[in-house]
């Protein structure tokens, strides 16, 4: 029989995030041209399952505007809504009501495959025996989740963002439950799963090989990207003009332009109707949505264009994320280095370029320097070095 339905959670915002969760929730963030969520809701599909439950919240018009009834990927999208964000627990409360007796749980914010869910033996818990399950998965930085010991295959204890070295398991926020899961759950998730535990319930552990992809920081969205284009098939549907190198795995979307004597080196994906060139060099792990436009001699390195961005001529920009519509003229620098960064009282040394909101408004000859984030709707002067953090809506003269 298998599981038959899902509930998926998307109400959260992702505020370490900002500036890119200003105007969305994380789940919308774009990968490799497609939004977090919907690479859970295609892993779903893959593995059968096509009646889903998105619990959204924080901007959830962004959400059901894309998705809809999720007929176009061949799904059923049912929607519950979380009114206040009081955690993963009481989102998934929202979906009691609608559930079958036995349905799986998944985090909308984490990009997996089709084989996470199903290399695991998760989708046969509950074919031979009742119970519940979570997806746990070997991490090289556990400390930044719920950590997870095991016993025998079964869950002993979760323990949230731990301070010494427990274990390298982390939950993976995919779950198997059974509907008397809803008799232990409130505020979050895994307290409730604690409560579970202590009253005597098992739970089975199942670990998973797949990929699991998580972005808690802006600078992570560029290493998820990197990773998800490696298995970027090649496509090329848009015009390539005389003199154009391409060299490795790239795709390029209809109606999309590449001038002449540009150089694209894979992996790459390049959406619809872009334009780009002549003599542009788009180097790996870039990703370029749809409608946008490069200048003459640019080159951008390992980055993110979201829809809609356009970037002038003698441009280079390396390690940066532009969300949709920014716009910066020639001769704008986005410089790579290690540098120190501030989110949330939390400080961390990335190597990262310009981290730059939407319908940004930036002038000839701008340089950022390494880490700096320039907020949503900003316009900068000419000739401006920027460093440090800039609010959103500023104006830099």
């Amino acid at each position: 029989m298998g599981f038959k339905q899902a509930v998926v959670l998307a109400a959260g915002e992702g505020e370490r995030l900002r500036p890119f969760t200003a105007s969305k929730p994380k789940v919308m963030i774009e990968v490799a041209n497609k939004p977090i969520l919907r690479y859970v809701i295609e892993a779903l599909e893959r593995n059968g399952i096509r009646r889903i439950i998105l619990v959204v919240g924080y901007k959830k018009e962004k959400i059901m505007d894309y998705f809809e009834d999720g007929k176009a990927l061949g799904v059923e999208i049912d929607y519950v809504f979380q009114k206040h964000l009081l955690g993963t627990g009481d989102a998934l409360k929202q979906a009691e009501n609608k559930v079958d007796e036995r349905f799986l749980v998944l985090s909308g914010d984490n990009v997996i495959d089709a084989d996470t869910i199903s290399d695991s033996g998760l989708l046969d818990v509950g074919e031979n025996q009742n119970g519940n399950a979570i997806l746990i998965k070997a991490y090289k930085d556990a400390s930044k989740y719920g950590v997870v010991t095991v016993g025998n295959e079964m869950v002993e204890d979760i323990i949230e963002k731990p301070s010494e070295e427990i274990s390298n398991l982390v939950n993976t926020g995919i779950y198997a439950f059974e509907k008397g899961v809803f008799r232990f759950i409130n505020g979050e998730l895994t307290s409730g799963l604690r409560s579970m535990l202590h009253a005597g319930n098992r739970i089975k552990a199942c670990e998973t090989h797949g990929a699991w992809l998580d972005a808690v920081y802006p600078w992570d969205i560029l290493s998820l990207n990197d990773i998800v284009l490696r298995e970027n098939p090649t496509k090329v549907e848009g015009k390539v003009e005389r003199g154009v190198t391409i060299d490795g795995r790239v795709s390029i979307g209809k109606n999309s332009v590449l001038r002449a004597n540009s150089y694209v080196k894979g992996p790459v994906i390049i959406g619809e109707n872009c334009d780009i060139g002549p003599n542009a060099c788009i180097f790996p792990s870039t990703s370029i949505g749809n409608d946008v436009t490069i200048g003459v001699f640019t080159e951008i390195k390992n980055s993110v264009l979201i829809d809609g961005v356009k970037i002038g001529s003698f441009s280079s920009i390396q390690n940066s994320i532009f969300d949709g519509g920014s716009y910066a003229e020639g001769g704008f620098i986005a410089r790579s280095e290690e540098a120190d960064i501030e989110i949330g009282g939390e400080h961390h040394r990335v190597k990262v370029g310009a981290m730059v909101g939407e319908y940004c408004e930036i002038g000839s000859n701008v340089i950022a320097h390494p880490g700096t984030i320039i907020g949503n709707r900003c316009r900068i002067n000419s000739m401006k070095e920027l460093s440090g953090k800039i609010p959103d809506g500023s104006w830099v003269v």
